[in-house]
């Protein structure tokens, strides 16, 4: 079994490039699925769910092929319209494939998406609204079987919740279907806009993305084009935090400060220095980090709940008592038990973290429960006295492109085994 090993107190100095967006390009793969022609995809990032799409695009009867940071992928000759289970249980992103599948074929046959164990996500908001759609859905032994007998109807969507997953599967549903679609309370992150851009170029007709209201005008059918995915937002506040925890500088290149509003203020608010230009930012600390008396996790344009896990590391070794409340995910904290390992001081209860700032980490044996709780595990590492070893390192491979190589660049001590 792969594990990671981290040697800490080791101030970290340099530049980094940072890569495509997880949360981007896994929803623009399933976009492919409509344009019917070849798409080349750039700055795409290498994941294990970014090589689940590829496989479960191969499996519609796609065509594709991955060189370097660049997936090209030509949908034309799709002849099937299942995602085998095995491939669901893979990721939980693999439901955005559902709109695609479904517009595109004018059926979906799969299971229910598997990924991080993060408490209830369900997909109730995606299934409600492709019903009012005029697709047919049933639910039977943990398999969805939907069918619309003709073109897919463009329809008024009003989300009860801004959901990320049920706002994609939406647009991916409308973009070709008959009429114009209409989602109100539609979620506003940044990759819902890469993900309209994509659309967009390919022939779509769609509006308002970012905003709180998307209009999208079906179109008969789309085509071929080349797109580049955006920078991913909580690849770029982890490696701030690797810097800033050990008393370092980092310049970030190949960023947008302007999706990181929330982010850069946390920074700020623990005392640290950043200098933001059009494209990077540069951060940098002196290891003594402030409290923040309260972070709480809320729908962009607010606190990002995957960098939660991030800045809760970095609260562990502040000065004072910062309190975290997650507002998205019920167990979010799992992690949290193998961070205490390293002698972190926090407590939980309900959907509270309170983080008692420690003045030093000791090195531990730790294994990741999932994606971001494992980046906040390697975090810990870097700045705890003595060796770490971290073990079930495939979460953080999901959304990490070669997270050991990248900090080695920049003076880590850390290897991969």
């Amino acid at each position: 079994m792969k594990e990671i090993r981290i040697q800490g107190g080791k101030g970290l100095f340099g530049e980094i490039d940072i890569q495509g967006a997880k949360n981007s390009i896994l929803p623009v793969l399933a976009a492919t699925i409509l344009c019917g022609g070849e798409c080349v995809i750039h700055n795409c990032p290498n994941l294990s769910d970014v090589d689940t799409s590829v496989r479960i695009l191969r499996n519609l009867g796609c065509s594709c092929s991955v060189e370097g940071n660049t997936v090209t992928v030509n949908s034309r000759d799709i002849n099937c319209c299942e995602i085998p289970d095995d491939l669901m249980r893979e990721m939980r992103s693999s439901i955005v494939f559902l709109g695609a599948i479904l517009a595109r074929c004018g059926k979906a046959v799969l299971s229910s998406p598997g990924g991080c164990e993060l408490g209830p996500r369900p997909i109730d908001l995606h299934l409600s609204s492709l019903k009012r759609m005029g697709v047919s859905i049933k639910e039977e032994h943990g398999m969805l079987s939907c069918t619309c007998e003709s073109r897919i109807k463009g329809e008024t969507i009003n989300l009860c919740f801004p959901s990320v997953g049920a706002t994609e599967n939406i647009i991916l549903a409308a973009a070709t279907a008959d009429g114009i679609t209409t989602i109100n309370n539609a979620a506003k992150e940044p990759e819902i806009s890469d993900l309209a851009d994509f659309l967009n170029s390919a022939g779509a007709r769609i509006y308002g993305a970012g905003s709180d209201t998307i209009v999208i005008h079906g179109v008969e059918k789309l085509h071929g084009t080349n797109h580049s995915i955006i920078p991913d937002r909580i690849v770029a506040a982890t490696y701030m935090a690797a810097a800033v925890m050990n008393g370092g500088e980092i310049k970030l290149k190949n960023v947008m400060p302007s999706n990181m509003v929330s982010l850069l203020w946390a920074f700020n608010e623990c005392g640290c220095k950043t200098e933001v230009n059009c494209r990077s930012i540069t951060v940098k600390s002196n290891g003594e980090l402030k409290r923040i008396p309260t972070v709480r996790s809320l729908v962009y344009p607010g606190f990002p709940t995957d960098a939660g896990p991030i800045l809760i590391s970095m609260l562990s070794i502040s000065k004072g008592t910062s309190v975290f409340v997650e507002n998205i995910f019920e167990s979010r904290y799992k992690y949290i038990d193998e961070l205490k390992r390293f002698g972190a001081k926090i407590k939980t209860e309900g959907k509270v973290a309170v983080i008692e700032g420690v003045r030093k980490l000791s090195a531990a044996n730790v294994r990741c429960t999932d994606l971001r709780g494992g980046a906040a595990l390697v975090l810990a590492g870097l700045v705890a006295e003595g060796e770490t070893k971290i073990s079930e390192i495939h979460h953080i491979e999901r959304g990490y492109d070669d997270i050991v190589g990248t900090l080695s660049s920049v003076g880590a001590i850390i290897s991969q085994e």
